[in-house]
């Protein structure tokens, strides 16, 4: 199963995307994590890649889109995989379907968490985690047990992304509006596309989201 999973910066895309490759060996794949990678194997996708990031430029969307088939070409994703925030614009989402029909295959389901902007200005700007082993912590609803002590490993040093200030937080969430929600429109023209309220509990969500993927029943796939 090939599973594209949208929705707005800390609308808790990761968090649900770890769980299904947890729990039901779906890979969670960034399009970060994947350009990084390639870049540091040195692969020839991944070189080219590097030669755009080098000069500055952005890297075209066929580039990433051969990024992510040669990484959905390894063993680990036969079982299907989650693009966690790709594609971001509707021409990444077209050039993913023909990378995927060349194969035969296509993506399965769309799901969109969705969350209020006030929310997630909260959630966002609340965040912080331990410097050590990088588990996340939250100001309200998610402080260490200890203060000032991480639950993982005992760590005392914390850090916040300089990012993670309103201002920053609005623009990302007019800049995901203004070019993600067309990707929205793709998916639903096809019938693909499944909205969860991201502001459930975490639990609540993963329910919801085995049901409308029907992953209890999931087949190998190449």
């Amino acid at each position: 199963m090939i599973i594209v999973l949208m929705g707005p910066p800390g609308a808790g895309k990761g968090t649900q995307a770890s769980r299904l490759e947890q729990q039901h060996g779906l890979v969670q794949l960034s399009t970060g994590d994947m350009l990084r990678a390639a870049v540091r194997n040195e692969t020839a996708v991944g070189l080219e890649a590097k030669s755009y990031m080098d000069a500055g430029d952005l890297v075209p969307d066929q580039v990433v889109v051969g990024i992510i088939a040669e990484r959905t070409a390894k063993q680990d994703c036969e079982n299907g995989f989650v693009l966690d925030g790709f594609p971001r614009t509707v021409a990444q989402a077209e050039a993913l379907d023909a990378m995927l029909s060349e194969r035969g295959a296509q993506v399965d389901q769309a799901v969109e968490l969705t969350v209020s902007e006030e929310a997630l200005v909260e959630r966002i700007t609340g965040r912080f985690s331990c410097a050590k082993c990088g588990e996340g912590y939250h100001d309200q609803f998610k402080r260490p047990a200890q203060a000032g002590v991480c639950d993982r490993c005992g760590s005392t040093e914390f850090t916040r992304r300089a990012d993670d200030n309103e201002q920053t937080v609005r623009e990302r969430l007019a800049a995901y509006r203004q070019k993600t929600a067309p990707v929205l429109g793709y998916y639903g023209a096809k019938g693909l596309l499944t909205e969860i309220d991201g502001l459930q509990s975490i639990d609540t969500v993963a329910h919801q989201m085995d049901d409308a993927l029907g992953v209890t029943n999931l087949e190998p796939r190449c």
